[in-house]
């Protein structure tokens, strides 16, 4: 008879690299303040944050929670369906429709629930979605949930899209989801020959702006940078990112919102967004409207570093946002640089399979508006030391020159 937890006590991945003081995961910050941190008693210059306005540690982000815990409390215990629902709350939808350019939205407590909610609230059995291979786990999670046919493309391939579009029957409910910039590669989704080809195969379709919104279009998005929001059916995002909090948010045409507001089961079956994180995302709305030049800092900062990476011989792949990988190819290596970076004073992030496909590890790398020259040639500095070390640079250079 076999037993179910046979493969926990046979789970033996992460040992190795525990036992040799080299694993980079679960491990705990002692204090930030964004562009750097305190990690294991060490000062760092942090390039391995989503905090890209560098927001989280705003006074004015932070009065807006204080003062929310002040007045609400800390909870609303109650879903949104129910007695979960603040004034807040619905500001907060007016508000993020209007930045990216919708007539209705709404928040969720994160921006996974956020996918999950819409994604399986508008498929069913009978219909088509169509994802990305590099779309956020979120979405393949939500779906499978669906029970729709899932069906995928390769990345930022528009034949392929085609393709997969063209082979399902003409008289079916299709969406294609994609995200308008991706996490690991930094590359942004080509939305206009998306847009034309999802037209011409009658699919509706879905961004996932969780990196895009604050980033891309002059901070509303990538839909707005190409010009495209009108002919988007679906805009995601999330707080954790640019809004310097926790939650996320689906917008779009009133009557898709409302009924994604009463099918959606990740929104009704949690607690709502408690007051303090609703509070601190409209603080940095306030802040993202009015000062729309820090996007512009934070992109500054993303070129100076791309090009410090190429002339010390690093390949970054195709990024073209303020996510820069720095490509290693190796596990064993990636991790390695990851811990010889912190030893001179660089916090990054090393992604290995099954975050990446396999021998495509890397170390992911983002910059904020917060981030000071010095901190960038900081961590330009470390590179160049431990890529010399570990002779990771010939085998970029050799990449780069590949192109």
């Amino acid at each position: 008879m076999g037993d179910l937890f046979d493969k926990v006590h046979g789970f033996d991945r992460a040992k190795e690299a525990i036992a040799a003081g080299v694993y980079p995961y679960f491990r705990a910050l002692s204090d930030t303040e964004g562009a750097v941190a305190m990690f294991e008693g060490k000062e760092v210059v942090m390039i391995g944050s989503n905090n890209y306005l560098g927001l989280t540690t705003d006074p004015r982000v932070r009065k807006a929670a204080i003062d929310a815990v002040d007045r609400y409390g800390t909870s609303v215990t109650g879903s949104r369906f129910l007695n979960g629902t603040l004034e807040l709350h619905l500001e907060l939808d007016r508000r993020l429709a209007a930045y990216v350019g919708k007539e209705a939205a709404l928040v969720f407590s994160t921006g996974y629930q956020t996918n999950v909610g819409t994604i399986t609230a508008i498929l069913s059995k009978s219909d088509y979605v169509i994802i990305d291979k590099d779309d956020h786990a979120s979405i393949v999670d939500a779906c499978m949930m669906s029970r729709a046919e899932m069906k995928r493309f390769l990345h930022n391939d528009i034949s392929s899209l085609e393709r997969v579009l063209a082979d399902l029957p003409p008289e079916a409910g299709k969406l294609v989801v994609v995200d308008g910039v991706y996490s690991m590669g930094g590359d942004i989704a080509p939305l206009p020959e998306v847009v034309e080809i999802c037209k011409r195969y009658g699919a509706r379709i879905m961004v996932d702006d969780a990196h895009g919104i604050g980033v891309t279009g002059m901070g509303r998005g990538t839909a707005h940078h190409f010009g495209l929001t009108d002919q988007v059916d679906l805009i995601m995002g999330t707080f954790s990112k640019s809004f310097a909090s926790i939650g996320g948010f689906i917008a779009g045409d009133k009557d898709v919102i409302h009924y994604i507001q009463h099918n959606a089961r990740s929104l009704i079956f949690s607690a709502a967004l408690p007051a303090p994180a609703a509070a601190a995302a409209l603080a940095a709305l306030d802040i993202m409207e009015s000062e729309p030049q820090l996007v512009q800092t934070m992109w500054d900062n993303a070129e100076y570093m791309r090009a410090g990476f190429n002339r010390i011989g690093y390949n970054t792949g195709k990024s073209n946002t303020p996510i820069i990988p720095v490509m290693i190819g190796d596990d064993f290596g990636t991790v390695m640089a990851w811990h010889a970076l912190i030893a001179e004073g660089v916090y990054t992030n090393p992604v290995v399979p099954p975050g990446v496909p396999p021998k495509k590890s890397l170390l992911r790398t983002s910059y904020m508006a917060t981030h000071t020259h010095e901190h960038l040639d900081r961590a330009l500095k470390a590179f160049e030391v431990v890529g010399e070390r570990l002779d990771l640079l010939s085998k970029g250079r050799e990449k780069v020159a590949a192109i």
